[in-house]
């Protein structure tokens, strides 16, 4: 990771910590790290976490202020508080002068990199994002875990066991727990394993269906369609996926005309390197024009939706319906 790593390792903690972003896992690990080391077991006087936009600031700082009984330390958590998307004057100004006995971890989302509280954070304490790791990263990460267990897996098969299920760190080490379970007895993780036990995200499921609209299978868009509805999917957030996913498409093929290094492809698309090869075969499907207007097309029946002229589903039914068909791509 970086300085949030360093400090926990070398047990030299600042005062003031914000683990901010999108990856879930790392924000957990790190939440249990500071709890490991500076929290002793069982004790419930010098630990406190507070949670959800509700958090009163002053009682925060009150707390802040009190010195640890019989500990080096106060740790005290503040998860999704909502302090790093508005102004909060008298917060900010405050963790300047956080007591060096005290440790306040904020764990958030969302933050204003503008505002006076990540500021305050970054000048007098340490503010790191919490992010999924780079493609090799990633990889190394899924082959140690299992290895950790007892289990060997093939490059080629973390490669499909990512692409199938995602990269959220959460959601791989779900699928890879019960990849060792089904395994059971047998050292090596295998291909059929992975597609016999592992999930589909939704995203992959969501370039199915464009990669079907994109070579005409119009009943095969449907009924992918309707298996994620099945899911309880909302409609719209299908709708804003395949409008994601045209985006990509149109990325690739103009990327593609420059350069054929997938791995630069992939950087700057934000996509594993190895599932470029399927990007460009969809996108090579679709001419220039089409892919532009197919992305307006989504753009325009979400307005369509949001003004009652039609339903949600129905929307993504026309969408299919329209661009899976052949003689207008």
């Amino acid at each position: 990771m970086g300085q949030t790593a360093d400090d926990i390792k070398n047990k030299t903690f600042r005062s003031v910590y914000l683990l901010y972003g999108d990856e879930g896992y790392l924000k957990s690990l790190y939440k249990k790290r500071f709890i490991s080391a500076l929290v002793s077991e069982g004790d419930s006087m010098n630990f406190a976490v507070y949670s959800g936009s509700g958090t009163d600031t002053k009682e925060l700082m009150g707390l802040a202020d009190t010195m640890p009984f019989l500990a080096e330390k106060r740790l005290i958590i503040v998860e999704e508080s909502g302090f790093f998307k508005k102004s909060n004057e008298e917060l900010s100004d405050y963790l300047k002068k956080v007591p060096e006995e005290t440790c306040i971890v904020f764990i958030e989302n969302e933050v204003d990199k503008r505002g006076k509280m990540y500021k305050a954070v970054s000048k007098y304490g340490c503010a790191e994002e919490m992010k999924t790791p780079e493609e090799a990263q990633l990889k190394k990460w899924v082959a140690g875990t299992l290895q950790k267990n007892g289990k060997k897996i093939r490059s080629s098969s973390v490669d499909f066991f990512i692409a199938r299920v995602g990269n959220s760190m959460c959601s791989l080490e779900s699928e890879m727990e019960k990849l060792i379970a089904y395994s059971g007895e047998r050292e090596v993780i295998e291909d059929s394993d992975i597609e016999a036990i592992c999930s589909v995200h939704l995203s992959n499921t969501v370039f199915d269906l464009v990669d079907a609209v994109s070579g005409g299978h119009r009943k095969k868009a449907m009924e992918l369609y309707g298996e994620m509805l099945s899911a309880k999917e909302p409609a719209m957030r299908i709708l804003f996926l395949i409008v994601r996913e045209f985006a990509a498409l149109l990325a690739v093929k103009e990327l593609s005309r420059n350069t054929r290094d997938k791995k630069e492809i992939a950087a700057a698309i934000g996509k594993p390197f190895f599932t470029i090869g399927k990007y460009q075969a969809a996108a090579a499907r679709f001419g220039t024009d089409k892919l532009k207007k197919a992305i307006e097309e989504c753009v325009e029946m979400e307005e369509s939706v949001k003004t009652g002229r039609i339903t949600d589903t129905l929307s993504v039914e026309l969408i299919i319906a329209h661009l899976s068909n052949r003689e207008d791509v």
